[in-house]
């Protein structure tokens, strides 16, 4: 093996992914159990590994020199071997870095509060002292030395500039989880956040709310990639091709979420879409009508629009929003609670297909669109929310491979 990444559990790992983008070589995934770490490192078979969870600190006795900023943090990330000795990096301090960099410029003079006291904490806390923050208060569940809790954070700490989440609160699978609530935060000029599945947690997307740059942490993991490539082979990356490579990393992951009226041809162009990307296409009325055992209709006629709207948005939250690299067609309503919207951004981009009322067709079987003056009403009602709650607007008036085509441009830009 010449390159690769230790760990213990690896199935959903990114790196892979990461370090195909960055160049040609043989980069493999390496699961080992603790009893087998030893003798993996002792045989120095390897040009250069990354490290994650749980072994960051396991493999630091084992290494010949250990970078200050590695020895700082109290983990390894990145192991090096140059002529049989073995060096040691964490580059988890350098991506942690620029995602903050990409969201403020400096930390000069800042308070930062950390949510979290665990090993991605201690990287963000050496981060925020090299960034000259003015003030770091460090939070944990208990409170422990050296730490206040999560109330004592939000009493007496809630003139933090900056918020960085380091506790996997928010993560797959527990997705709608947050670390705190930001509404007595009244300073924040930004959030980080190092969970990078979903692609925006729900903590992130409340700080977009309040109008807070925030982001979540592919960016961290992407350019922590990029620097342990540049630790590999010895040579710089260029920021341009960096960002070209998150933007792609980005671009596959994301969803291409379809929102529209009834008969604009959400699902016609979402199997278009997924003809021509090898995506798979999810609809979410088939989903709801697979959760209920019967059609739409049925589910109005017996148990009424709010019941259905329920179930529309049981299905977006549990089965929709943790997708990644899917095409999603939502029903036409979709976009009436802002629960449906959150929920389809952790991990999508809103396309609105915008057809002209006069192009629309009703039908029997769209219980809020069954007919013209139906139809005309819902159009009238929902057409601004669904300019609000887009991220593109398309023509719909064109051919549905028209569309589609239009959809693929804009969502790749």
């Amino acid at each position: 093996m010449e390159y690769g990444l230790l760990g213990k559990v690896l199935a959903h790992s990114f790196s892979p992914e990461i370090h195909a983008l960055i160049g040609d070589y043989d980069y493999r995934l390496v699961e080992l159990g603790e009893d087998k770490v030893e003798g993996f490192l002792e045989k120095r078979d390897f040009k250069a590994i990354n490290v994650t969870i749980p072994y960051k600190q396991t493999v630091m006795p084992f290494l010949d020199e250990i970078s200050e900023s590695a020895k700082a943090i109290g983990a390894v990330n990145t192991v090096v071997n140059r002529q049989g000795k073995l060096y040691g990096y964490n580059t988890d301090f350098d991506g942690l870095k620029a995602l903050i960099e990409k969201l403020i410029p400096s930390l000069c003079g800042q308070k930062v509060l950390i949510l979290g006291s665990g090993g991605t904490s201690h990287t963000a806390q050496a981060v925020a002292k090299a960034m000259g923050a003015k003030e770091i208060i460090v939070a944990s569940i208990m409170g422990e030395e050296g730490t206040v809790t999560y109330d004592e954070a939000k009493a007496l700490h809630n003139d933090a500039d900056i918020l960085i989440n380091t506790t996997p609160c928010g993560m797959y699978p527990n997705i709608h989880t947050v670390a705190t609530d930001l509404d007595v935060f009244s300073d924040l000029k930004a959030l980080a956040d190092v969970v990078y599945n979903p692609l925006r947690t729900e903590l992130v997307l409340r700080a977009r709310e309040k109008g807070i740059p925030a982001m979540g942490g592919l960016y961290m993991l992407t350019m922590q990639g990029i620097k342990a490539a540049e630790h590999f082979f010895s040579e710089e990356i260029a920021k341009e091709k960096a960002d070209e490579i998150f933007s792609t990393i980005i671009n596959r992951r994301e969803n291409i979420v379809l929102t529209g009226m009834p008969s604009c041809g959400k699902t016609t162009v979402g199997n278009i879409l997924s003809a021509e990307t090898g995506r798979p296409i999810y609809d979410v009325d088939a989903l709801i009508v697979k959760r209920a055992g019967c059609e739409i209709s049925e589910i109005f006629e017996k148990q009424g629009e709010q019941y259905f709207r329920d179930l529309e948005s049981a299905v977006i939250a549990e089965e929709v929003a943790p997708l990644t690299g899917a095409i999603i067609a939502t029903g036409g309503g979709a976009v009436l609670r802002a629960e449906n919207i959150k929920n389809l951004r952790k991990n999508g981009k809103i396309v609105f297909i915008d057809r002209d009322l006069s192009l629309l067709t009703p039908t029997s079987d769209r219980p809020t669109a069954s007919d013209y003056e139906a139809m005309k009403k819902r159009f009238e009602q929902r057409y601004d929310i669904y300019i609000g709650t887009s991220d593109i607007r398309v023509d719909g008036s064109l051919s549905a491979e028209e569309v589609a085509k239009s959809v693929k441009e804009e969502f790749l830009k």
